[in-house]
């Protein structure tokens, strides 16, 4: 799904280099004095020589490139939402990246849907990406809140061509603007001249990016007077917090920051930390409860789940920490305590000394039914060729919806919102030449982090700004981002009880990509509705709202 970069500098050397080189018919009788001889021993060297540096000119002439030169798209269009008739602008276009010098560095390409006869000053605006590190934000924008969406339904493969896609009714335009931006390297993104890709892919490069992308488009559009949110996914999340801080540093103070299937720390990936496991345990028992798998079903996930919170936390956390101090008696209550949350077998927790990697996990859990269940989304099924393997062959969760999302956009931007370019849109910058994300971090007290934990980046953006609000959204099926970890890593922010109420948490029957479940993406807009509504007039009345910090649900 990801990949490809295109360079203006390296078109340009080429060229220069061709012209230096190539010499023409009139030249050639004038300049060499051994004409005759190199024409009798090397002319057909120079026939080849002249076919080569022909070629090469056509090549650099026809060379998709950047430009510095910021381009837009502007188009009209009108989506019913909301009961209401809602007339608006798209813009398409780009946005200079430029050095403190002032040295063009990145184009970053956007789309803006923006209310038409809205007053800026008081109009919200949200700006979307999605994370990888290194993806597109394709999928925020063909399937969330955008005006027009990709149908999809809950859950399923999404049918080959012709796809169903058009005006989508839960659009967030009825409460903000949106501006959905790819990152550097993905999409339409690109550096500029001799800048690198490598300048922009690391958490602290990206998150400058985006940074002066966002100040540049708020200034472009004179939107410095506007309400403005992020809305970050899955990586995103994490980019959203160092961006929160960033942009405050720099005298921009946001209203909210929406955290959309979220990973702040990194660090409880590494190997050897138990934290991990915990993380996951309530949504191995969430995705256990949704395929039937445990004994004596209760009728609500939610409340089955909360059972799994208090278990993850108190008994599993304790076995754990004994490590292999553990005696088999404790052992075996834990994992039939384990089991009836997970549907593993207690002989197989066991042998996996409590400890399940998510892949076996995904392997495990449908295994008597050779099926595999989703990363993204575990109420997915894929079938393997080999049932009795260690992990899946692939995320069923997926493949089920890419192709439309890729093929529904090529066709949008071109057809609908008349962005012109020979530049292909990269899905995402994996395949790229170089790409390898620098994961060291500068938190805000000047500390280097060698895996990033941008927690207390957040924390600093909130304990500064009395007015930030921050709504985190979570899908019980979400097994890239589990929302018990997301749990832990907001609760280790450290704030005071008058930021913790600027803290709140959303719950859907849905995976990472929450907004694929239609009845969830209802719920969606209803709770970020209210979100914005209560946002927005906290800062107009001049003083932070209230709003309790306790978890709340949709199940």
């Amino acid at each position: 799904m990801r990949r490809m970069m295109t360079r203006v500098t390296s078109a340009l050397l080429l060229w220069g280099a061709l012209a230096a080189l190539a010499t023409s018919p009139a030249q050639a009788q004038t300049s060499s004095p051994g004409r005759a001889s190199a024409e009798a021993g090397e002319g057909s060297q120079s026939a080849e020589a002249r076919q080569r540096d022909a070629a090469a000119r056509d090549v650099a002439e026809g060379w998709a490139a950047p430009s510095a030169t910021e381009a837009q798209s502007v188009t009209q269009h009108t989506v019913e939402a909301q009961g209401r008739t809602l007339r608006y602008t798209a813009t398409a276009g780009t946005l200079t990246v430029r050095d403190a010098d002032g040295k063009p560095t990145a184009s970053v390409f956007y789309v803006a849907y923006t209310l038409n006869g809205a007053p800026a000053s008081g109009r919200p605006v949200t700006f979307f990406y999605n994370g990888g590190p290194g993806s597109s934000s394709v999928w925020l924008h063909m399937g969330s809140f955008a005006p027009m969406r990709v149908q999809t339904g809950d859950p399923e493969t999404i049918r080959p061509a012709p796809y169903a896609f058009g005006p989508n009714p839960e659009t967030l335009l009825d409460k903000t603007d949106m501006v959905f931006i790819d990152a550097i390297g993905t999409g339409y993104s690109r550096p500029l001249g001799a800048t690198p890709g490598s300048a922009f892919w690391g958490v602290d490069r990206d998150a400058d990016a985006f940074s002066k992308a966002i100040l540049r488009y708020v200034t472009k559009n004179s939107r410095w007077a506007s309400p403005k949110f992020l809305f970050g996914e899955s990586y995103g999340t994490l980019r959203s917090a160092a961006v929160a801080y960033q942009l405050q540093d720099r005298g921009m103070a946001l209203n909210g920051v929406v955290l959309l299937s979220t990973i702040l720390n990194y660090g409880i990936e590494q190997s050897g930390y138990d934290l991990g496991y915990v993380g996951y345990f309530p949504s191995y028992a969430a995705t256990a409860w949704y395929h039937n798998r445990v004994p004596d079903r209760p009728a609500d996930v939610a409340d089955f789940v909360q059972k799994a919170r208090e278990f993850a936390q108190g008994p599993y956390t304790a076995a754990l920490a004994k490590g292999q101090l553990i005696t088999p008696e404790e052992r075996a209550d834990i994992a039939r305590q384990m089991s009836a949350f997970t549907g593993l077998s207690p002989a197989f927790l066991e042998r996996a000394n409590l400890r399940v990697d998510l892949d076996l996990f995904q392997k495990e859990l449908l295994r008597d039914q050779r099926l595999t269940v989703g990363r993204f989304d575990s109420r997915y099924t894929g079938v393997d060729t080999n049932a009795a393997g260690a992990s899946p062959d692939y995320d069923a969760s997926d493949t089920a919806i890419s192709g439309a999302f890729i093929a529904t956009f090529n066709d949008y931007v071109a057809s609908q919102l008349h962005y012109e370019t020979q530049m292909p849109y990269l899905v995402s910058a994996y395949s790229l030449p170089g790409f390898d994300w620098n994961w060291k971090h500068r938190a805000p007290s000047g500390a280097e982090q060698i895996v990033p934990d941008v927690g207390v980046d957040l924390s600093a953006a909130m304990r500064t700004n009395p007015y930030l609000r921050v709504l985190s959204l979570n899908g019980y099926y979400d097994m890239a981002t589990p929302f018990f970890a997301t749990e832990y890593d907001l609760a280790h922010m450290m704030l005071e009880p008058a930021q913790q109420r600027n803290l709140e948490f959303k719950y859907y029957p849905s995976g990472h990509m929450i907004y694929l479940n239609p009845q969830a993406l209802h719920q969606l807009h209803g709770d970020l509705a209210d979100f914005y509504d209560r946002t927005v007039a906290s800062a107009a009345q001049g003083r932070p709202a209230a709003a309790s910090a306790r978890p709340t649900s949709h199940s």
